[in-house]
């Protein structure tokens, strides 16, 4: 009997002990935070919090803890404390947004843009820096389909609307959807037309345009006097002719999208050659 009354006021005592050195950790993480000594802080934090004993804490004090962590560039340690501070709902927004970040810096795109999103879902003011960072979060994933409708939010928010629309054109395009990288490009010189980057973009989708139809009028031509030569065809006759004039016929077309080329990027050199190389022939 003696034994097992011993053995209990042992434990009460381990208690006690366990509740008032978590309190006094709590203290000195508190001081060590406004001294600007996270590391320290998140390590007092953390050791209380997991022999708090009886003492009470508010619920906030995992957002804190995880900030703490956060500033001592202790990631997986405020992965964890904004977690538990979302399960208590506690500071949703940030703690999602900050979830975001450190996924992010982990290259995790896929739980980046999902945590982005949910902090989005959470705020109730301005959400337009989460969707653009949302969008980059979601193009460097190959997220495409979400990257071009995070970054078509962001132009409809009027957030850093150039580089958006930008990127929602390459990603369209490195979804292999040709003609509406083109369109988007050609939105963007309409809405921002002092914007050298999208201006350069659709310069170089004239010149591709131009040069393939260079290369028809090339083909027709060569196919002319391939008969010519052949002795089927002579350069009087009116089938030659009619042959020369469908090429020009291209050739024309070509010069008129290399022109629209520099006018958009008129240190676009290939697009002056090609505009040479029609004048050549016309």
């Amino acid at each position: 009997m003696k034994n097992v009354v011993l053995l209990t006021l042992a434990v009460l005592f381990s208690v006690v002990t366990f509740g008032q050195d978590a309190a006094e950790k709590i203290n000195q993480a508190n001081e060590a935070m406004q001294a600007e000594d996270y590391a320290t802080a998140f390590k007092l934090y953390d050791e209380a919090m997991k022999n708090l004993g009886d003492v009470q804490v508010d619920s906030t004090i995992n957002y804190n803890i995880a900030i703490a962590a956060y500033r001592a560039e202790n990631m997986d340690g405020a992965l964890e404390y904004f977690q538990k501070a979302i399960n208590v709902g506690v500071n949703l927004e940030k703690s999602y947004e900050y979830m975001a970040r450190i996924y992010n810096d982990k290259e995790d795109y896929a739980k980046a843009v999902d945590n982005f999103e949910k902090a989005i879902g959470a705020a109730d003011g301005d959400t337009e820096s989460m969707v653009f960072n949302a969008a980059i979060a979601a193009y460097r994933g190959d997220m495409l389909d979400k990257a071009v409708e995070l970054f078509g939010q962001s132009v409809e928010n009027g957030y850093r609307g150039e580089t958006a629309l930008y990127y929602k054109a390459v990603a369209l395009r490195k979804k292999g959807d040709d003609a509406a990288y083109k369109a988007t490009l050609e939105e963007g010189v309409n809405k921002f037309p002092g914007d050298d980057k999208i201006s350069s973009a659709l310069a170089n989708v004239y010149v591709s345009e131009g040069n393939e139809l260079y290369k028809k009028g090339v083909a027709i031509l060569n196919a002319a006097n391939q008969k010519v030569q052949d002795g089927s065809l002579k350069t009087t006759d009116d089938a030659y002719n009619a042959e020369v004039e469908k090429a020009q016929v291209e050739f024309r077309a070509a010069v008129e999208v290399l022109e629209k080329a520099k006018e958009l990027d008129a240190s676009n050199q290939n697009a002056q050659k090609l505009i040479d190389a029609c004048s050549a022939v016309l």
